[in-house]
């Protein structure tokens, strides 16, 4: 078997700003805390990609991603066995994402204080 070709968040921030697609197969609880702040990106959680892989375009080249790059590896492996050629693996994930200064989104945190502003939007104040 093939072993991934790895790419660093920097170079696959530069592919993906030529056009490659970031795959996040990390769970939605862990992209709802923290996400790649990129223009596109796929969220297909490491479990459900046996299901749901034929959503990824074949003739694109794509990075996969998650939390450390051990979820990203599995991944890319099963990818390149389906016949994509062109998956990287991101190294790291989005730990490394965040210690090269690329942009993330993060989870608004609820500040004590912060019911009062979503009573306010609820009623559209």
């Amino acid at each position: 078997m093939n072993h991934p070709q790895e790419v660093s968040p920097t170079k696959a921030l530069a592919l993906i700003k030529k056009g490659a697609l970031l795959v996040d197969v990390r769970q939605p609880k862990e992209v709802a805390r923290k996400s790649f702040d990129v223009s596109e990106i796929m969220l297909i959680p490491v479990g459900d990609l046996s299901k749901r892989f034929q959503e990824i375009p074949l003739d694109r080249k794509v990075i996969i991603a998650c939390h450390v790059g051990n979820r990203g590896l599995m991944a890319t492996r099963f990818l390149m066995n389906q016949g994509y050629t062109k998956a990287l693996n991101m190294q790291q994930g989005i730990v490394r994402w965040e210690k090269e200064g690329l942009p993330v989104k993060c989870e608004l945190k609820q500040k004590s204080g912060s019911w009062l502003m979503q009573l306010f939007k609820k009623f559209g104040r």
